[in-house]
């Protein structure tokens, strides 16, 4: 059986788009209010994104703005995100480490 892999999502020129990784191909592209630089983050499978003042949560699936936050009172320059990238593996790690820590102050 084939596995999927992951598209490559890349911020640029006030869009997001996402390219499949083996054959270069454009799987999607989301075009965003702003300028040039986009800033774009995958935390727990959720894509995010930030141009120009603003901040998007993208399905990344179809590129599809899910919601935006307009950001109120900082202006339109650039926004940068920051986070923690973690997948369903490490994800899962942590939520037993921290059960079983609990476990045991119990």
């Amino acid at each position: 059986m084939a596995t999927r892999t992951s598209p490559l999502i890349i911020g640029a020129h006030g869009s997001v788009i996402a390219v499949d990784p083996d054959t270069g191909d454009t799987l999607w592209t989301s075009q965003l209010k702003g300028g040039e630089f986009v800033d774009v983050m995958i935390v727990d499978d959720r894509l995010f994104a930030a141009s120009k003042g603003r901040l998007y949560r993208l399905d990344p699936a179809t590129g599809d703005v899910l919601w935006r936050n307009d950001l109120p009172g900082m202006g339109w320059g650039i926004v940068s995100i920051a986070g923690a990238h973690r997948t369903g593996a490490a994800a899962e790690k942590t939520r037993r480490d921290q059960a079983a820590a609990a476990a045991a102050a119990s």
